[in-house]
């Protein structure tokens, strides 16, 4: 932030800052987590095989990812393609909200769907329904959830929600959290995955059968969408305890996290 930057109103409870010299520091564990909801997605390329996608946009993406192949041609790489929005979708999107009660829970769901369109909009609907000051919090979300979300809504003709907006905002008007830039410090250079950080935070992650690089092959040869809904939902939880475990509290237990279908 710039000198010029001004504070949170007193009206904004949710941009922890606390003037010192001028200057704002975030104060993580000054989040309300009763006003954040936890998200993740899981994308595939738009085509079964290389040989499905029209012909315009194989030259495409052989342009697109011509210094990332290396030896691998277009087809071989184009397995890798649900990393791009301009040639995946997003097959599902899992929200976790945290809840009150005598012990903190969290309610998870997903919204998965073949038909791309549809699962965005009633995303969409979810969203409408929470305040504009609704904190959104995903891991490496900056880098991909979010703008992944935004990109594909826009291919799909539909409004982007005004949480995931960040045109004509000021930094401190944008409720974005993102547990991976939590962690680098200022490191730029860093990439450290969510199963890592589960593992040196000791937070308990059931074994999966699947993980991120197989999400591709599942849907496209095994056809089992509820089964990536789960992996997507266990992303959730992850992040959620992550989240709890940087503001220094303990963890949720399992019968105060909730799953709920599609």
């Amino acid at each position: 932030m710039t000198k010029n930057c001004k504070p949170p109103t007193k009206n904004c409870q949710l941009i922890p800052y606390i003037a010192q010299k001028n200057k704002y520091y975030p104060m993580l564990e000054q989040y309300d987590l009763h006003n954040l909801m936890v998200i993740d997605i899981e994308t595939v390329p738009q085509y079964k095989t290389f040989d499905e996608v029209p012909e315009h946009f194989q030259k495409l993406w052989d342009l697109k990812t011509v210094h990332q192949r290396k030896e691998e041609t277009a087809e071989e790489f184009y397995e890798r393609a649900g990393i791009w929005a301009e040639f995946g979708k997003i097959i599902c999107i899992s929200v976790g909200i945290f809840t009150n009660g005598r012990n903190v829970g969290l309610r998870v769901k997903s919204f998965a769907s073949h038909d791309e369109k549809e699962l965005l909009e009633k995303f969409s609907v979810l969203l409408a329904g929470q305040p504009a000051s609704l904190i959104l919090c995903a891991h490496n979300g900056k880098e991909f959830d979010f703008p992944y979300i935004c990109r594909r809504m826009l291919v799909n003709g539909i409004k982007i929600p005004s949480q995931l907006e960040l045109s004509g905002k000021k930094p401190w008007e944008i409720y974005h959290l993102d547990t991976m830039e939590l962690w680098k410090f200022g490191d730029y250079k860093n990439y450290t995955s969510l199963s890592l950080l589960t593992a040196i935070f000791n937070i308990p992650t059931p074994k999966d059968d699947i993980d991120g690089s197989m999400v591709g092959k599942v849907y496209w040869v095994d056809n089992e969408l509820e089964r990536i809904s789960i992996y997507c939902q266990k992303d959730v939880v992850a992040t959620a305890q992550l989240l709890r475990r940087y503001r220094g509290e303990e963890l949720i237990t399992d019968e105060y996290i909730t799953l709920v279908g599609t």
